[in-house]
């Protein structure tokens, strides 16, 4: 005849197996990453908005690109390195910085290198010159073959003075 004790402790192993199983349901699946390395030192980060690989609403996209992310500073002779997750590839990706597309076409490499002034662009200042930003909002946006915006990865790139 079993014992009471066996029994409890097979109902307690069996309870903590079932505990475990579904915590493990409950997490959520890490989302793709992105990677900015400038020189030796790099960023990485999972996606700001991400609906599982589905298209995000235009509302969402637009609140995404708005927002900065983890932070790299960069020289001015440094070449800006981008790396996505072969996942955010095969879908392919597009660059945004301060808002404006950089990429002619949406890229499925896993790998692009851009020059600083493609990142650190002039634009119009208010005295009428030309002025270098300080700071760059980099947004890598996964795309879909329509186009769609399936996910955001956002950076902020500061300008080494």
């Amino acid at each position: 005849m079993p014992s009471r004790g066996r029994g409890r402790r097979a109902a307690g192993a069996l309870a903590a197996v079932s505990l475990g199983l579904a915590a493990l349901v409950a997490c959520e699946k890490p989302t793709p990453m992105a990677t900015v390395t400038a020189g030796s030192d790099s960023v990485s980060s999972e996606a700001a908005c991400y609906n599982d690989g589905k298209k995000l609403a235009q509302k969402e996209l637009n609140d995404c690109l708005g927002r900065g992310g983890e932070e790299l500073t960069v020289s001015d002779a440094e070449r800006v390195r981008i790396g996505v997750d072969p996942e955010i590839a095969e879908s392919g990706w597009a660059m945004v910085v301060n808002g404006q597309g950089v990429m002619p076409e949406a890229s499925e490499d896993t790998y692009r290198s851009f020059d600083h002034d493609e990142i650190f662009a002039p634009r119009q200042g208010q005295s009428g010159g030309a002025e270098v930003p300080k700071t760059a909002k980099v947004t890598i946006v996964e795309v879909d073959k329509k186009g769609e915006a399936r996910g955001t990865w956002s950076f902020t790139l500061k300008r080494e003075s």
